[in-house]
């Protein structure tokens, strides 16, 4: 067996729409702040995820976690619930959560983590466009 930490990483997409919006605020405020992501019927992404484990390779499979389960994983966690759905109204795991994609990054690390039973949640990475993206490295310390 080869000793070390290897990091592998499962892509999926899902298409939704949302809405970027502080009801704390004033329209005035969301406007300004959001331009026309705060427009009262949504807009929509396709978005693309990518989830990172790190870990060793199993001995007797070599694998950090098999990528085929772990794509089970995020579809029963992730876009399942969320594809093709409204994420301010529809997907009760975001209820009184504005769909930023900063916000959405540590939500769906949350639904994800505990249905790990192999390698370590790395990183949570959503493109919401392919040149806007965000990533979330777990709760703690921000260098791992």
């Amino acid at each position: 067996m080869l000793a070390g930490t290897v990091f592998i990483t499962r892509q999926v997409h899902f298409n939704a729409a949302h809405r970027l919006h502080n009801p704390a605020k004033s329209q005035r405020w969301n406007r300004a702040q959001y331009g026309l992501c705060t427009n009262p019927r949504g807009h929509g992404h396709n978005y693309v995820l990518e989830v990172t484990l790190r870990g060793q390779p199993d001995p007797a499979t070599g694998y950090v976690m098999d990528l085929g389960a772990l794509k089970q994983i995020l579809q029963r966690a992730v876009v399942g619930p969320c594809d093709h759905r409204n994420l301010n109204e529809e997907v009760p795991f975001l209820r009184g959560i504005n769909p930023s994609t900063e916000n959405l990054v540590i939500a769906f690390w949350n639904e994800i983590e505990p249905h790990l039973d192999a390698g370590r949640l790395h990183c949570v990475r959503l493109y919401e466009t392919p040149r806007n993206f965000a990533e979330y490295f777990g709760p703690g310390p921000a260098a791992r």
